[in-house]
């Protein structure tokens, strides 16, 4: 009897500690959720919520809540859970990383690029990176995937492809590769490691995009495998170490790159091959690799005396800049990023033309915050550029009349405008895509 006694008091004190074990993880699970959901609603509130290219798409019927995504993302509230399933919050701030999409042990996230509501350009592109037009393919930004890791990848993937679809040799060129950005070089490296006759052809400077960021921004977080070189341990990589790497690969492995050479057209021959034409001369090859990334060019406002010299899209060398008066317009990263390395040795007025910031990273609109708060730089909301002359700049503010203030120097960043005419001209379909979900590629 005193056993049968002592049984069903260890039994009664295991079920004791089991529900109370459950409790107290349900009540942690009930106070994150409420924590998640507060961060959703502000969200929300600061237009974060709604994605704006690539970002993640989770199917709550499949996720079982393992939290796997959230701590595979390297960046910041960006997924959350909430009553025991995966929710996104910070959708805009997402970069890409695919991380939460590869470590979800039962596949419930999908990267998309565009909502039901808000649709994006994207240039016909299948699994293997080939066009609607046979030999002509994209990698990189271009395509929807703007993460230096994801572009790298791409490249190689690409000409993985290329070799693959084993098309007949025509041309002299095996493959012409337009653009030397993170897509471009990689391609470049794998078309030398297979022993292809490829050209690559830059119209700036090495590096595309990355060239035109500040020196000292941090350009990569995480490693990336490079073709011929191997794996690149580097983590909070600036663009100066990036663009001294690619230098230093390039040179190792002899790449044919020509910069300063930009590719007006790409023009579909009869017999298969394509005519590459640029502002210096013409090639004739058997494949084309574009991967110039999204911005064709950069948005220009349209307003008087935009024409000046004064006026500038790109921020190179923040550090040579000093004691001037400038003016930076635009509300997103690279705008943001710029006013805070030339309010160091400036005086800066950052325009924008709706009332608060509801695009930008984490990291930069906490840096702004205080960047406003010690008036390190004077920040405008609610106003439009209208006119820039030799010593001013009309600014207007709300409703209010136009406010003429002195100024030297005017750093305009208002986006960059898809190069669609360039790639109908070849034949490469254009679509609006509504939720396009990114596949797996092989």
């Amino acid at each position: 009897m005193e056993v049968l006694i002592e049984q069903i008091l260890t039994y009664g004190v295991v079920a004791l500690l089991c529900f109370v074990t459950i409790y107290l993880y349900m009540r942690t699970l009930k106070k994150k959720s409420k924590i998640t959901e507060k961060k959703v609603e502000i969200a929300k509130e600061a237009g974060l919520f709604e994605p704006i290219s690539l970002h993640p798409y989770i199917d709550l019927k499949t996720c079982i809540g393992s939290a796997a995504c959230i701590s595979a993302c390297p960046e910041k509230d960006i997924l959350g859970i909430v009553d025991g399933k995966a929710t996104v919050i910070n959708a805009t701030s997402c970069i890409g990383h695919g991380a939460c999409f590869h470590d979800c042990p039962v596949e419930a996230i999908s990267l998309r690029i565009g909502t039901e509501k808000r649709g994006v350009d994207l240039p016909h592109v299948n699994e293997n990176f080939e066009t609607n037009i046979k030999g002509i393919f994209i990698a990189g930004e271009l395509g929807g995937m703007g993460l230096i890791k994801n572009s790298v990848e791409q490249g190689k993937q690409a000409i993985d492809s290329i070799i693959a679809a084993q098309k007949d040799k025509k041309a002299d060129i095996d493959l012409i590769i337009v653009g030397s950005g993170p897509a471009g070089i990689s391609a470049s490296l794998a078309a030398k490691k297979h022993g292809l006759n490829a050209i690559t052809l830059e119209q700036d400077s090495l590096g595309g995009t990355v060239y035109t960021f500040p020196r000292s921004k941090i350009v990569m977080t995480a490693p990336m495998d490079l073709p011929l070189h191997g794996k690149v341990k580097l983590y909070d990589t600036s663009k100066d170490e990036l663009l001294t790497l690619w230098t230093k690969v390039i040179g190792e492995n002899n790449l044919n790159i020509v910069e300063h050479t930009k590719v007006e057209r790409v023009q579909p021959m009869q017999d298969g091959t394509f005519k590459v034409i640029t502002t210096n001369k013409e090639y004739i090859t058997d494949n084309v690799l574009l991967a110039i990334g999204r911005r064709g060019s950069p948005r220009k406002l349209g307003v008087e005396g935009e024409e000046s010299m004064k006026v500038a899209y790109r921020l190179l060398d923040a550090e040579q800049i000093t004691g001037k008066k400038v003016l930076v317009v635009g509300g997103g990263d690279s705008a943001v990023e710029s006013a805070m390395l030339l309010m160091k040795e400036n005086d800066v007025i950052l325009s924008y033309r709706k009332d608060k910031f509801s695009r930008i990273k984490p990291k930069n609109r906490e840096k702004i915050t205080k960047a406003i708060e010690r008036q390190s730089l004077t920040v405008i909301f609610n106003s439009n550029l209208k006119k820039i002359t030799d010593s001013h700049i009309d600014l207007k503010i709300g409703d209010e009349q136009i406010k003429t203030i002195e100024n030297d120097l005017v750093y305009i960043f208002a986006g960059g405008e898809l190069p669609t005419k360039f790639l109908e001209k070849a034949g490469v379909a254009i679509t609006k895509r509504f939720g396009y979900i990114v596949k797996k590629h092989k």
